[in-house]
């Protein structure tokens, strides 16, 4: 593997507070992967690993929640991956899954498509709600017949290829597979043992790109954190990969990424105190880069009440200011102007941000986060080897 040195931080990306950092969205990230792969042989660009560069058929196998710095850390755990060509390159702000997958999916920056998080605000039955984007719900339920995916997101996946995706069966027919798979081909799979051969099936009938999912290491992180139980599934992801491997035919790479690294927070998570609940309306995005809907004419006093009680701990900036900063590679679109709260907060530690109105949800349990602007969750790997 590349030293820390890789692809991801030579694009001169800009710093923000507290070394936070800004996807390199001019260069090597996860929004310019996949043209990059679909580009013919031989017209490749330079910053993917020399596998990947004359290949006539190439896997692209993506696993959800394996940071660059978590896998740097654990050579030992999965030797093959780390034996692999390659470095990091960045994922996309917020490091977050839904935004993440779609930059992936539908090769842009979350400016060109507007899914800006993992949750944001749109019109419901009730007036304005809060959408989680990988369940496609908002407080009212279902959220397909008031915000139908194809209107929230009307770019084609894979450049209007119809891509297979071998991917969890359980995830077909949702919403957000609606929204950043539009136009690909669902092959999907209910146990990991299945994706190789999936795979292999599909090259063997002369499929010159194959996209792959896998969400186990994204589970474990959220659900116990970094100790035993993750480096197990390291090692048994690892075991996947060398499958995968194995199933190429003469001429095929494997292309492995992941949408984002991790935190530990554990019991640095915070409740959002009751003076600063008193002047939302609501709060979207992630823990870790947390969205804050302000009541009307209250922005400059939570403004200045944020910046009080954060100071040193946290970014706190307004929309304007986390746009204009570059963050979503662009300007936005109105509707997607519109999705973001007024003033966002982006721990510059390992902390995170609850709303005590959702203490009822799963949010509150997890032990690795993701969403924020560290280098742990910005850095993802890219790794190649051809057979």
């Amino acid at each position: 593997m590349a030293a820390l040195t890789g692809p991801g931080l030579a694009d001169g990306e800009h710093h923000l507070p507290g070394g936070l950092v800004v996807p390199a969205y001019a260069g090597a990230y996860l929004g310019s992967l996949v043209p990059a792969l679909q580009a013919p042989p031989g017209e490749r660009p330079g910053w993917l690993p020399p596998a990947l560069a004359q290949a006539g058929q190439v896997v692209l196998l993506v696993l959800d929640g394996l940071g660059w710095e978590q896998l740097a850390q654990r050579t030992a755990v999965a030797p093959l991956m780390s034996s692999m060509d390659g470095g990091p390159i960045t994922s996309v702000a917020p490091t977050t899954t839904a935004t993440a997958l779609s930059s992936l999916t539908l090769g842009m920056a979350p400016a060109a498509h507007g899914i800006v998080g993992y949750k944001f605000a749109l019109d419901g039955p009730s007036g304005r709600e809060v959408l989680n984007v990988l369940r496609w719900t908002t407080s009212s339920g279902d959220a397909r017949s008031f915000a139908p995916p194809a209107r929230l997101q009307q770019e084609p996946a894979f450049g209007g290829c119809p891509v297979p995706v071998v991917s969890r069966a359980d995830f077909s027919g949702s919403g957000f597979t609606a929204a950043h798979q539009r136009g690909a081909r669902e092959v999907g799979w209910v146990v990991p043992s299945s994706m190789a051969l999936l795979v292999r099936r599909l090259l063997g009938e002369g499929e010159p790109f194959v996209y792959a999912y896998y969400d186990g290491v994204d589970k474990v992180a959220h659900a116990t954190g970094l100790g035993e139980l993750y480096d197990g599934e390291l090692a048994a992801v690892d075991r996947l990969v060398g499958d995968m491997l194995a199933t190429l035919p003469t001429g095929a790479a494997l292309a492995v990424v992941a949408d984002h690294g991790q935190v530990e927070v554990g019991g640095a998570a915070t409740f959002l105190p009751a003076e600063v609940v008193r002047e939302t309306t609501m709060t979207s995005g992630d823990a870790r880069f947390r969205w804050l809907h302000c009541r009307p004419g209250r922005t400059e006093v939570l403004l200045g009440l944020l910046r009080e009680l954060y100071a040193g701990r946290a970014w706190v900036a307004t929309r304007a200011e986390v746009v204009g900063a570059g963050l979503f590679g662009g300007p936005l679109q109105a509707a997607a102007w519109e999705r973001l709260g007024d003033i966002a907060l982006v721990p510059l530690d390992d902390g995170a941000y609850l709303d005590p109105r959702d203490a009822g949800e799963g949010e509150a349990r997890l032990v690795c986060r993701h969403g924020g602007l560290s280098i742990a969750e910005m850095l993802v790997p890219l790794l190649a080897a051809a057979a």
